[in-house]
């Protein structure tokens, strides 16, 4: 019976910790508004190429200061496949950033297209595409 319980603890642990990347993942509708598109215009000041999703951060200027903004990119994955590197965005770069607004207010938005230093427009490969959102405006230039 001891060897029973332990077997039935370690599966149902098993099963507990397989769930919770799934579980931090969320869809676009969960987080950003379709509705409230935003763009942005400030210098990168950090890069996470990571999963589930690339994120960068840049810090925008306005009449009230200087604010950092998180953007949300589709997975590294997903951005090589339209064309991004390591190497596409770099800390520093002055670039513009079309998305959608997070709905609770912060700064932060998921990010659709954005337009390098060199003025070079690439898609970010937005979740919202793949839910159905607005149709993504074209890369290149």
């Amino acid at each position: 019976m001891k060897k029973l319980s332990l077997a039935a603890v370690l599966a149902g642990f098993g099963l507990l910790v397989s769930g919770a990347p799934a579980g931090a993942h969320h869809s676009f509708a969960a987080e950003y508004d379709a509705a409230k598109p935003v763009t942005l215009k400030g210098v990168v000041s950090k890069i996470e190429w990571t999963n589930p999703h690339a994120r960068f951060y840049i810090d925008v200027k306005d009449e009230t200061g200087t604010h950092t903004w998180n953007l949300e990119l589709a997975s590294p994955n997903v951005l090589t496949r339209n064309g991004w590197t390591r190497r596409t965005l770099n800390i520093g770069d002055e670039i513009s950033v079309q998305g959608a607004l997070a709905k609770d207010g912060s700064k932060m938005a998921n990010a659709r297209v954005v337009t390098l230093a060199s003025g070079k427009r690439v898609f970010a490969g937005s979740s919202a595409d793949a839910e159905g959102g607005a149709a993504a405006p074209a890369t290149g230039r």
